[in-house]
């Protein structure tokens, strides 16, 4: 159940590369997990599409909430903490989006979603809220700038059990690559979003990856970058369905 939910988020990944790549060529979409998950909904049998979609990232979050307690006391102090940090926030994003999967099947959706923007306009107003969400961009987009440095070093090749056929070896690490890259840039996006929206004191300008996507549109040469990144994240998501095989566990 828990590498179902690698596929899970492979397919959601996958989605969202699709709707940047027609928001590049001039439609229209929600290039982030609510408008994949929305997708998913409208599909023959979506109720339970997103259902069994729901229970496989239960199934992933609780297995990393146990690495998060359980895994890596073998290592020095400095390196479990790190390790257990990591599984426990793999944890809390899989929870997540186990959260968003079950408002879109119980016919919530985004009526009873908190966009972006709106979650950046009351923290903001909370007290000492602007250094938080400085703070949260900050993590955003060093986030993403590590997942574009773990793609090109490859280094997610060693949580895999890669196969023995140099071909098929070869598609697996160049996926990996160009999804690692695309999903580093979107997350380096959205972060910046927040700190921009932040310091200028427009928080409805903070409307995360989506907002970073169609802003990225909006630049010189955006068709042939936007075009790029969706690209990435189609690779990103048949990288995360390999790895629901292929995944150390």
């Amino acid at each position: 159940m828990a590498r179902a939910g690698f596929a899970v988020s492979g397919i959601l990944h996958f989605l969202v590369g699709l709707v940047a790549i027609r928001l590049a060529m001039g439609g229209e979409g929600e290039a982030d997990v609510s408008g994949a998950v929305e997708q998913l909904a409208s599909q023959p049998a979506g109720p339970l599409l997103l259902w069994g979609s729901f229970a496989a990232c239960v199934a992933l979050a609780l297995w990393q909430t146990s690495d998060a307690i359980f895994d890596f006391d073998h290592l020095p102090a400095r390196n479990k903490l790190g390790k257990k940090l990591k599984a426990a926030l793999q944890a809390v994003v899989y929870a997540g989006l186990a959260v968003t999967l079950a408002s879109f099947a119980n016919g919530a959706g985004k009526d009873h979603t908190t966009s972006t923007s709106d979650l950046t306009v009351s923290v903001m107003k909370a007290p000492g809220g602007f250094a938080l969400l400085l703070a949260v961009g900050a993590a955003v987009a060093i986030t993403g700038i590590v997942y574009v440095i773990r793609g090109f070093r490859q280094s997610f090749a060693k949580h895999l059990r890669l196969p023995a056929l140099e071909s098929a070896r070869t598609a697996v690490t160049g996926f990996g690559v160009a999804g690692y890259a695309a999903k580093g840039i979107a997350l380096l996006l959205a972060g910046l979003l927040i700190i921009v929206a932040t310091v200028t004191a427009h928080p409805e300008e903070s409307t995360g990856i989506d907002g970073g996507l169609k802003g990225l549109r909006d630049q010189p040469f955006g068709f042939y970058m936007l075009a790029a990144v969706g690209a990435g994240l189609i690779c990103y998501g048949i990288f995360m369905m390999v790895r629901s095989k292929l995944a150390r566990m």
